[in-house]
C-alpha cells in the first residue's frame, strides 16, 4: 500500500481512482491507513464474502491473497496482478498514464 501511496499523485493524474480492500475491520483499517499514512481509501470486506467470490482466499493462511486490478471505466478488468507480481505498482503506474495519454 506504501508503494501505491507514493505513486499516487502519479496515478491521480493519470485519472486514476485507487482504493485498497483488506478483510480487516474498517476500524483496523483506518488505525492501520494512519499508521502509515495512507491517504487513498481502505475499504473493508470484513468475513471476506468478496474475497471469496474472487477467489482470492488463502484458507492455508486464512487472508486474502495480494492482488491489484486495473479497471477501465466501463468496468472491464484490463490488468490483474498476483501475490509477489502486486507488491510493485510501476507496471499499473505506467499503463494508467499510457491509457490517459491515448483519451
Amino acid at each position: 500500500m506504501q508503494n501505491f501511496q507514493q505513486n499516487l499523485q502519479k496515478l491521480e493524474a493519470a485519472d486514476t481512482q485507487v482504493l485498497g480492500v483488506s478483510m480487516d475491520s474498517t476500524f483496523s483499517n483506518a488505525a492501520w491507513a494512519e499508521k502509515i499514512a495512507v491517504t487513498f481509501p481502505l475499504l473493508s470486506d470484513w468475513g471476506g464474502d468478496v474475497t471469496k467470490q474472487y477467489g482470492l482466499y488463502n484458507s492455508k493462511y486464512k487472508a486474502a491473497r495480494r492482488v491489484n486490478y486495473l479497471i477501465d471505466k466501463s468496468g472491464k478488468v484490463v490488468e490483474m496482478q498476483i501475490d509477489s507480481e502486486a507488491v510493485d505498482p510501476t507496471k499499473l503506474v505506467t499503463l494508467c498514464e499510457r491509457r490517459k495519454s491515448t483519451e
